[in-house]
């Protein structure tokens, strides 16, 4: 076993974001995890992450833990709010934003290719 910390976890800039806070819970440095990585995403009111294209391999389950964020395909646009998840495909494009004057936190897991 090997307890996190929250107090402990340090931020990293996750690429294309803005307006945000991320924390990396679990990995394979923070942890040794080797099949995925989880983390936190605090989102700011209007904040958020640019449209992601079609080229990550890799799976990810978002869970929405306090607010509401909307997530956005090419195809379809779905509401998340508190305990309501969304899982996205491998090579399924995507953008994030928080569309409420209120801050919203996710539980971001991604497998790890």
């Amino acid at each position: 076993m090997k307890k996190v910390t929250f107090s402990e976890i340090k931020p990293y800039k996750a690429p294309l974001h803005f307006d945000c806070s991320t924390l990396k819970m679990h990995g394979l440095q923070e942890t040794g995890i080797e099949n995925f990585w989880m983390g936190l995403s605090h989102f700011l009111p209007a904040g958020g992450a640019e449209y992601a294209y079609e080229d990550s391999p890799t799976e990810k389950v978002y869970v929405v833990l306090e607010g509401e964020v909307t997530v956005k395909s090419k195809t379809e646009t779905i509401i998340l709010k508190k305990w309501d998840s969304v899982f996205i495909a491998p090579f399924e494009g995507r953008e994030i934003v928080n569309e409420t004057n209120m801050p919203a936190t996710m539980l971001v897991v991604v497998n790890n290719v």
